[in-house]
Order: structure tokens, then C-alpha cells, then sequence
């Protein structure tokens, strides 16, 4: 099954953002198998250790067969779960992220996880196995994958973080956080330093606690105490995530992230925002005084496809928004897409049984 709105393929949005417009084949794959084959010739004439060699071609494997993998499901929407894998089956954490997974799959959204116990086997207990995948880590004390999704082809078993990590936040529309140990957190900072810095396009980063908070608020208060406060992040940078208390707010707020906001490309200098619905002149006038700052030169203004974005055919006749982007200004990106999300021009999304009408 397939989303009724198009979408991207999942972490596409950068690949263009850097080749010039001379480029003779714009996503050619004979000019990079070509690149492959001469680093490979290259670390033979540079007499590299077979230790580093390994690295690479144990890399270059792992990246091969997770991308064979995942690629029939790049057209549906999917969201990537982290937390502790030791959260007892008992625990009301565990029993949010069930409830979170049966959610997501409801509304046609596949489950992706890091395939272990915990949160992880609890978001594949709701989502089932149709709409569950994994990627599972070798480690020195063996992880078993969830009884879940063990044996399953839609299990990638990895032997680097390095590698997992890439298909946990290239492969997915949105990041999902319950609390947990060093991984779950280096999970989280990693994905928010990826969104921050541009290097991944935008995409909800959702974090799940109880009603009372006892977790994720202790750390949003060291982030503004320590972080904003001493000046190493900017204040628009706390719109970068959000803190819910019940699965279903955390489903709303993934849906809602997708209202009218599509997915985004960089086009030569020019960020472009394809919307899953137009939007009005008044609303587009409004952007452009919010968010002026966001403007190196020019203004917010529509635009049709570029033949940049030939690539991606069934996004062809979404409406888009194109402008000079300031690179640096990530967290009020995020705020531009939520005001396209909270326009009152549109019906509030809402949880349903059918496929939802979003990209």
C-alpha cells in the first residue's frame, strides 16, 4: 500500500543541493560506480592497512544490501522509533509505544527500529509485522532481534553504528524518542545536530513521556539552562522538537508536520518547499514578513517544478514555494513549516483507519 499524496524519497532531498547545473547527467549513477572503483584504486596505490580496507568494504556491503532492502518501501512514509531496550513489557513506556505503533500503522505508516527488546519490540507489537522493519546491531554481548521482526526480510543486521545510524534517520520521515540509556540520546543529538547543521531536510523529531514529564522535561531544562542560556544554540533551535505525554499526541504531531508541508530540495542557490495543497496570497504575503530573516535576497514566491526535480516524477505537480535560504537558520525553517501546517485554511488532521491525505 501506498500513500494517496506523493512524497519524496526518503533522504533524497540533499543528494542535488551541490552539483552544478553543467553536471551532463543530473542523477547518473555511472559517474559515482566510477567514483567507487577509483577510491578503491586508490587505497591499493596508497598501500592502505587491510584494518582500514576492511572498514570500507564492510561499509560499502552493509550500505549495499540495507539499500536493496529498503528501497521497495521508499514511497511509504515511515518513522523511525529509538528508546531503551530495556524497558520492561510492563512499563508504561512500553505500553505508550505499542499503542504509538498501532497508531502509526493505522494510518499506513511503517515502524522502523533498531529491531532489539523494549521500546523497540513494544512499537513493533502495535505496528504488526507487515508494517514493522528493523536494523539490528552485532554486538559483543549478542542482540537478539525482537520475536517481532526476527527472521523477517525486512531486517538489516549491521556491524557498524555508523552505517545503522545512516538508514535510521536517510530512510525515514520522522523520529520518534522515548526515554532511554547513552544510545537513545546519542540518537536523538545526532539527529538534531543532522537537522541543525542542513544536513538532513527537515523532519519531526517527536519526544514521548508521561503525563508528568519525569524525563524528557529534565532534559529540555538542561538544554535551555546550559545550551540556550550560555549562547551555544539559538532560541529557534527548541523548535527543532517537540515534547508530548500520550501516543496519540505524538501521532498528531508527526501527521501534522505533513498538513501542507511536503518535503523540501535544494535547487542550485534556492531552497524549494513542494506543499501537499496551495496555499493563499495572504498567507504568502504574511511569510514573507515573518520570515524575512530566513531570505538571503529575494522573497518568498511561488514556483513550478525544476527540471533539477525530473528525478522525482510523481512530485511534478505539487505547488511549491522556492527562496533564497539562509543556510544557518534551521530552527526558523521549522517554524516556517509549522505556520504552512497551522493555517486555518485547511481541516486539522486527524487520526484514521484509511490512508491518510498526506504526502
Amino acid at each position: 500500500m501506498e500513500d494517496e499524496l506523493p512524497l519524496p524519497i526518503a533522504g533524497e532531498a540533499e543528494e542535488h543541493t551541490l552539483i552544478s547545473e553543467q553536471e551532463p547527467e543530473i542523477g547518473g549513477k555511472s559517474a559515482f560506480l566510477a567514483q567507487i572503483r577509483e577510491v578503491a584504486d586508490k587505497l591499493a596505490h596508497d598501500q592502505a592497512t587491510r584494518g582500514d580496507i576492511k572498514i570500507i568494504a564492510r561499509a560499502i556491503k552493509e550500505l549495499r544490501y540495507a539499500f536493496k532492502v529498503f528501497t521497495p518501501y521508499r514511497l511509504h512514509r515511515k518513522v523511525t522509533v529509538f528508546g531503551s531496550a530495556r524497558t520492561p513489557a510492563n512499563h508504561p513506556d512500553y505500553l505508550s509505544s505499542v499503542e504509538f505503533g498501532r497508531l502509526m500503522a493505522k494510518n499506513n505508516w511503517m515502524v522502523l527500529t533498531g529491531a532489539g527488546g523494549g521500546i523497540m519490540e513494544g512499537a513493533h507489537v502495535g505496528a504488526g509485522l507487515p508494517m514493522s522493519m528493523g536494523v539490528n546491531i552485532l554486538l559483543p554481548f549478542e542482540q537478539q532481534a525482537n520475536s517481532i521482526i526476527d527472521g523477517d526480510p525486512k531486517l538489516v543486521t549491521f556491524r557498524f553504528f555508523f552505517t545503522r545510524k545512516l538508514m535510521f534517520v536517510k530512510e525515514v520521515h520522522a523520529i520518534v524518542v522515548y526515554p532511554g540509556g547513552f544510545g537513545t540520546l546519542d540518537e536523538l543529538f545526532e539527529t538534531l545536530t543532522l537537522i541543525q547543521t542542513g544536513k538532513r531536510d527537515m523532519l519531526p523529531i517527536v519526544l514521548v513521556d508521561q503525563p508528568d514529564c519525569n524525563y524528557w522535561c529534565a532534559l529540555q531544562d538542561f538544554i535551555r539552562h546550559q545550551l540556550l542560556e550560555r549562547g551555544l544554540i539559538s532560541p529557534a533551535d527548541l523548535s527543532l522538537y517537540r515534547i508530548v505525554h500520550s501516543p496519540a499526541a505524538a501521532v498528531s504531531e508527526v501527521l501534522g508536520f505533513y498538513r501542507v508541508y511536503n518535503s523540501m530540495r535544494f535547487v542550485k542557490q534556492n531552497l524549494v518547499l513542494r506543499l501537499n495543497h496551495p496555499i493563499s496570497d495572504e498567507l504568502l504575503d504574511q511569510l514573507n514578513v515573518e520570515f524575512a530573516d530566513l531570505l538571503i535576497s529575494g522573497t518568498i514566491e511561488r514556483t513550478a517544478a525544476h527540471p533539477f526535480e525530473a528525478d522525482e516524477p510523481h512530485l511534478k505537480d505539487l505547488p511549491r514555494l522556492r527562496f533564497h535560504f539562509q543556510r544557518r537558520e534551521t530552527g526558523r525553517l521549522r517554524q516556517l513549516i509549522d505556520a504552512l501546517n497551522l493555517s486555518p485554511e485547511l481541516p486539522s488532521p486527524e487520526l484514521s483507519s484509511q490512508q491518510p491525505s498526506l504526502s
